[in-house]
């Protein structure tokens, strides 16, 4: 069983990135499920229901977010309809949409949660993850951990270590070389890294994202132009245990 997670695709950049390399991706390793990331797939800054659309024509099975979820108001209505768009699942009860997907075919449920370290105060994504797992069993679970600080998404590799397939981490954009196993068969990583402009900040136009740092104000990011790449994970499961056997890191320029 091959997994292929893309990880945040940033603005009309990432969007060519994926479009661009996917295909060449999907033929070299054949990947049995594509998830991605598409917190900040419209203009750097959230989801618009046309970007989703289209990344599912891609052949993306799942796309996870995050605290960016909710920056444009017509996916709150999109989110509700469309199963394949997921948002944390310890956002409180009431709010919009859902926050995992079993794919059926693959006994393969596919979640999104998010950290609380330096972010906003949502529900404990430990205690989330309890919950989920206790009314949620199937052979693979795919876990996109949307988190700032580096030991809480550690923490949360640990806490599911030999009861989830692979912990994923994401929202830093920065790829890290930390890819491993942990020692009950959980495959991790603590960022994915990003889908976007790499001659960027995280993504935006260095000039625009600059003034922040210089004047204090709230200037509005821009994606940057230029060349692009794509980062991921490629992780190869164990189809007897649901652990991870490889997890391999991706990250390809665009144009190649």
């Amino acid at each position: 069983m091959r997994v292929l997670f893309i990880g945040d695709i940033f603005g009309k950049p990432g969007r060519q990135a994926l479009a661009g390399l996917l295909p060449r991706l999907r033929s070299a390793h054949e990947p049995d499920v594509v998830i991605a990331n598409a917190e900040n797939i419209a203009g750097g800054a959230g989801l618009t229901i046309d970007t989703c659309r289209d990344a599912f024509k891609l052949g993306i099975d799942v796309l996870t977010t995050g605290n960016h979820a909710w920056d444009r108001r017509e996916i709150i209505s999109y989110i509700e309809s469309e199963p394949r768009l997921l948002r944390p699942v310890n956002y409180p009860p009431g709010t919009p949409g859902r926050g995992r997907l079993l794919l059926e075919e693959h006994d393969l449920l596919v979640t999104n949660i998010q950290g609380r370290v330096f972010m906003r105060s949502l529900d404990d994504p430990f205690r989330a993850m309890n919950l989920l797992l206790s009314e949620n069993r199937a052979r693979f679970t795919i876990v996109d951990f949307h988190a700032e600080a580096t030991a809480e998404k550690k923490a949360m590799g640990y806490h599911l270590d030999g009861r989830v397939s692979a912990v994923l981490g994401t929202h830093t954009h920065v790829q890290t070389a930390d890819e491993q196993i942990l020692p009950h068969g959980t495959g991790f990583i603590t960022d994915v890294g990003m889908t976007g402009p790499v001659d960027s900040i995280i993504g935006n136009d260095p000039e625009t994202s600059l003034q922040r740092y210089l004047t204090q104000m709230p200037v509005a990011g821009k994606p940057a132009s230029g060349r692009s790449e794509l980062c991921g994970v490629l992780l190869d499961l164990d189809e007897q245990t649901g652990m991870t056997r490889a997890i391999t890191r991706i990250k390809q320029q665009w144009p190649a």
